[in-house]
């Protein structure tokens, strides 16, 4: 992985980082965190499509194929729920700030090809699942008021640690 796309991928950390100086993530409310999650969830399915488009190495479509099942999965429970409890995400100074990172790390990654895109897409989603599961567990899930939105935010935690520990290995695999 060049220097380049290792300061990317750390990107995302920081800017999660930065987010908590600007504003307190655990300070929003259930909506806008269902936002925020809605929100990190397409930036994953997107991030994933673009590793089909780009990528020849199996490892890394089985992962992004895993990543658009298990994110568009979440996100259809997320919005029945919502549709359920008539509610409307609300959009926040954090979900504005995830597009706009990733919007910089797909237009980074669109230039990449072989094991450089490879170790670059397998780095930055070991990155952003620490990141955001690091956000769900100590940020929202606590602050969550609705019980069936903290439930499903617990179970989806759950399922995005498994990511994170594929991610781990497709990263190590290759080095």
């Amino acid at each position: 992985m060049t220097l380049k796309s290792t300061f990317l991928a750390a990107g995302i950390i920081a800017s999660f980082a930065s987010f908590a100086q600007a504003e307190n993530p655990a300070d929003l409310n259930d909506l806008q965190i269902a936002h925020v999650a809605y929100i990190a969830d397409n930036i994953d399915i997107r991030y994933a499509h673009l590793a089909l488009a780009i990528s020849s190495n199996p490892a890394i479509h089985t992962f992004a194929q895993t990543m658009i099942r298990d994110h568009t999965a979440i996100n259809e429970q997320a919005l029945a729920l919502l549709a359920k409890l008539e509610a409307q995400p609300q959009d926040n100074f954090l979900s504005q700030a995830l597009q706009e990172n990733a919007e910089k790390l797909i237009t980074e990654m669109s230039m990449l090809r072989g094991a450089e895109f490879d170790k670059f897409y397998a780095a930055n989603e070991l990155a952003y699942h620490k990141a955001v599961n690091d956000l769900v567990g100590n940020a929202f899930i606590p602050n969550i008021e609705n019980a069936e939105v903290k439930a499903l935010f617990e179970a989806g935690l759950e399922i995005f640690k498994a990511h994170e520990h594929h991610a781990d290995m497709m990263v190590a695999d290759l080095k």
